[in-house]
């Protein structure tokens, strides 16, 4: 097993087609920093995408489930649809805590990457401390890669990782270059005895928000590997045969490029959907109209009573008529799953689900 070298790499990986790339992603991710920018309540978008996100993040590790379920889910109340439900809940709970402690503290810390790690498993085993984790190929059980085995080696490079996320004065690479690298280093380490996967496409994001390429971590590049998994799963182990950089970064920037893009569309989609059912409710229910009951629709394509009672301050008999108006000028449709009414917002709903089957 070759030994994992420490960060900055002491070759230059930043080649002629890596710097062409890196330009496209750049670009693509300025324009959805300020697209993003131009929807009033930042929460709309961090709640809605966030659990697009963490659908696609947990599919990955074969943890598959439904938009119903997710959204039908309450993660105030831990009442959850599914055990796969809840998983994606954690993962989003994981990422909405990691994003508050970037957005205040400006750093991204091994303290808060073992939160993120026990949120999403809901243990606090922290770091690997017994030898024994090989990655295996799921088809065959062959081992394709031994991470280190060693606690100490282990606490070593994750303190090393520590510090080259947060020192921008080790090398002048372009910050996504960087995050292609971390990532790497991050699932070569394979620091924990499980969630890795999650844990290290959550860090992308986080990297992003802290070097301030993106306001609020909407960038999910989960789907994006999760179409490409092969293609992921056979350059991370490539770089480490081979110690050639250029395929895995091409491939990372390739994803950052055309997820900005995806995502500057879903977004201006959201905006225009918010103003068409911002126009309608002011024509038709101008006496029940607010931006924080227009903002609470699109929070949760599935709401419920219960929400709009919490988010607008108002009695259960006041929030069951104006859900019961909305759904009169057919702005939601209204579902009993179980005991529970859920309102919906289906046009907010299928725009979710088709992105997600495109």
């Amino acid at each position: 097993m070759t030994p994992i070298k420490p960060l900055p790499l002491e070759q230059d990986i930043e080649t002629k087609a890596v710097l062409k790339k890196l330009s496209k992603a750049n670009t693509a991710l300025a324009e959805l920093k300020g697209v993003a920018a131009s929807i009033p309540n930042e929460s709309i978008l961090i709640n809605t995408l966030a659990l697009q996100e963490a659908k696609d993040s947990s599919a990955i590790e074969n943890i598959i489930t439904t938009h119903d379920d997710i959204y039908r889910s309450d993660s105030i109340t831990q009442d959850f649809a599914s055990i796969a439900a809840k998983e994606v809940h954690s993962y989003a709970a994981a990422l909405r805590y990691g994003f508050e402690q970037v957005r205040t503290q400006g750093l991204l810390t091994n303290s808060h990457i073992l939160h993120i790690q026990a949120t999403i498993e809901e243990n606090s085993a922290g770091f690997r401390k017994l030898s024994g984790t090989a990655l295996k190929n799921d088809a065959t059980g062959e081992v394709v890669y031994t991470p280190p085995q060693h606690p100490d080696e282990i606490i070593a490079l994750m303190t090393n990782l520590e510090r080259f996320i947060n020192d921008d004065e080790l090398c002048d690479w372009d910050a996504l270059t960087k995050m292609a690298v971390i990532h790497h280093q991050f699932e070569s380490i394979h620091p924990f005895y499980d969630g890795n996967g999650r844990t290290g496409r959550i860090i992308n994001i986080l990297y992003l928000v802290k070097q301030d390429l993106l306001k609020i971590p909407i960038l999910y590049l989960s789907r994006y590997i999760n179409q490409h998994k092969a293609d992921y799963y056979h350059l991370l182990q490539a770089t480490r045969d081979t110690d050639d950089w250029q395929p895995w970064l091409l491939f990372m920037l390739d994803g950052i490029e055309q997820t900005a893009r995806a995502t500057i569309v879903l977004v201006g989609s959201i905006k225009t959907m918010m103003i068409a059912f911002k126009q309608k409710m002011r024509d038709e229910l101008p006496k029940i109209y607010s931006q924080d009951l227009l903002n609470n629709l699109f929070r949760h394509p599935y709401t419920k009573i219960d929400f709009i009672m919490s988010e607008l301050g108002v009695s259960r008999i006041t929030a069951t008529r104006y859900l019961d108006e909305l759904i009169r000028i057919e702005l939601l449709v209204k579902r009993k799953i179980g005991r529970e009414n859920y309102y919906i917002n289906t046009a907010l709903y299928e725009l979710l689900s088709n992105v997600h089957q495109k």
